[in-house]
């Protein structure tokens, strides 16, 4: 049996709307993937209270932040610790040096 030039076969057929679906599926997932990542992380970025008081001279290293404090070290290898609310200054932590 043989099919006029300008059909396709069905098994073409077939193949090109399951290709077709795949590629959509594919495309959705992806979208999915990215929104769940952008939703799922939001910006680190601390929020730091605004009567902060850091040492004079000193920069800020690193932050972490918990639950009711806030620790900065410093670029002088000290240790800050905040209390989050009042932003008052808890207890200094000074790295040994060798």
């Amino acid at each position: 049996m043989s099919l006029p030039s300008d059909q396709t076969p069905p098994d073409a057929m077939f193949l090109r709307r399951l290709v077709t679906a795949l590629t959509v599926v594919m495309m959705a997932g992806m979208i999915a993937i990215a929104l769940v990542i952008v939703f799922r992380f939001p910006d680190p970025t601390p929020v730091l209270p605004e009567n902060l008081t850091l040492p004079a001279g000193s920069t800020i290293s690193a932050v972490t932040q918990g639950k009711g404090w806030i620790a900065i070290v410093t670029d002088q290898q000290e240790i800050l610790i905040y209390d989050a609310k009042s932003g008052a200054l808890r207890q200094t932590v000074h790295a040994e040096t060798d």
